[in-house]
């Protein structure tokens, strides 16, 4: 890679943003330049939309604010087609941008698809406006003494009903889950999970599958019928099909498959983080959080700042570190785990849980802030011994 290099990032969430903002700093000597690309301005907070969903309002934060001196170019628009051939991406049907390297950063989102009526009758966190839409109806639902359903019981599920119930006292909360609510963590932090479920009044419907969505009401595959004057989607997430539209190799799921450098398997220039890539350490393979999305592309960024100076690369490592839950404003459950996402024995409760999960939630905003000026590190755990041998 020479002088003039361009790197065109694809996405600005918690990923692109980091991948961006430390790729400025890494190569600001090289002559390296770095464009970033979104379909909006705003940088959303996605640790904080069910918060959104249960009528707070966040801060809003504008991405060229936060990309401000770092020399990062930004272009408000929506990526239609790559051609990987080509090296170009075009941005809303007229637009074309050429790439020396591309990250490819465009995540993920909940997927209404597979149960019918979910698409029409279901409200989802994908956006800021549609969690305030559902906000709006909540407003609705409560002064009417209705019910709302949060489908899907993994921990974003948990996270907005609690939040919901919190906020709105005299609503009626239920919870449908095929698994159990916080079935990932160990039996103590399960169960402390459970108890807050219970002190909110949240009804559970546990090992239930949802067969339909309905205008008014939730079918359950027994076929049950559960009261829904609103429902919130949050089973199941797809990907962006760009990448396997464009020829790029992708798994059953359309994650982007890359090697032990997170670089394509097809079309090494592509680098590929967060929940846009399917990758497999020793242990497993990485599902999207947060957690290990900042990881991809601190790696990512370091990576093509040192393939820019003509220097070696050393494979990918990451662990999981902990599993942290808000249980609404006053209360939240961490589990600590192992590095394959399997829970360790420490758990916490509590108003420290409460101060550990808000940091959390605030950290990647400070990471960006304070990357601009020096290497800032968001890798908790390489994953120890469990990753010291190559995946399978």
């Amino acid at each position: 890679m020479s002088n003039g290099h361009h790197i065109v990032v694809l996405g600005a969430g918690y990923t692109g943003m980091f991948a961006a903002v430390r790729l400025a700093h890494r190569t600001r000597r090289t002559g390296v330049r770095i464009t970033l690309v979104n379909p909006t301005g705003r940088f959303v907070e996605r640790l904080r939309m069910h918060q959104v969903a249960a009528g707070q309002t966040l801060a809003e934060h504008r991405i060229p604010s936060m990309l401000a001196g770092t020399g990062v170019r930004f272009v408000e628009g929506t990526a239609t087609a790559i051609d990987p051939e080509a090296r170009t991406v075009t941005i809303g049907g007229d637009m074309s941008l050429g790439y020396d390297t591309l990250v490819y950063a465009l995540g993920s989102s909940t997927d209404t698809g597979k149960v019918p009526g979910a698409d029409a009758h279901a409200f989802t966190l994908n956006s800021i406006e549609i969690a305030g839409r559902f906000a709006e109806r909540l407003t609705e639902v409560a002064a009417a003494g209705g019910t709302v359903t949060v489908c899907g019981g993994g921990l974003t599920g948990v996270e907005a009903a609690t939040e919901i119930a919190e906020s709105h006292p005299g609503l009626q909360v239920t919870l449908i889950s095929q698994d159990e609510p916080g079935g990932m963590m160990g039996d103590r932090a399960r169960g402390y999970l459970h108890r807050a479920l219970d002190r909110l009044g949240i009804k559970v419907e546990s090992g239930a599958r949802v067969a339909k969505v309905l205008p008014e009401a939730v079918e359950l595959a027994d076929g049950r019928i559960v009261p829904s004057a609103a429902c919130l989607w949050t089973a199941g997430v797809k990907v962006s099909p760009l990448a396997a539209e464009a020829g790029i190799a992708t798994d059953e799921r359309g994650l982007i498959v890359v090697d032990g450098s997170l670089r394509s398997v097809s079309h090494p220039e592509i680098h590929a983080i967060g929940d846009a890539a399917a990758v497999r350490l020793a242990w497993g393979r990485i599902h999207g959080t947060c957690q290990s999305g900042l990881p991809t592309a601190q790696y990512t960024a370091d990576t093509i700042a040192r393939l820019v100076r003509g220097r070696t690369v050393k494979p990918f490592r990451f662990g999981y570190f902990h599993q942290p839950v808000s249980l609404g404003r006053r209360d939240a459950v961490i589990q600590f785990t192992k590095a394959d996402d399997t829970p360790a024995r420490w758990w916490l409760t509590g108003r420290s849980a409460v101060m550990y999960k808000e940091f959390v939630s605030g950290s990647p905003l400070l990471t960006y802030r304070f990357s601009k000026r020096m290497n800032v590190t968001t890798v908790v755990s390489k994953g120890g011994r469990a990753t010291r041998r190559p995946a399978v």
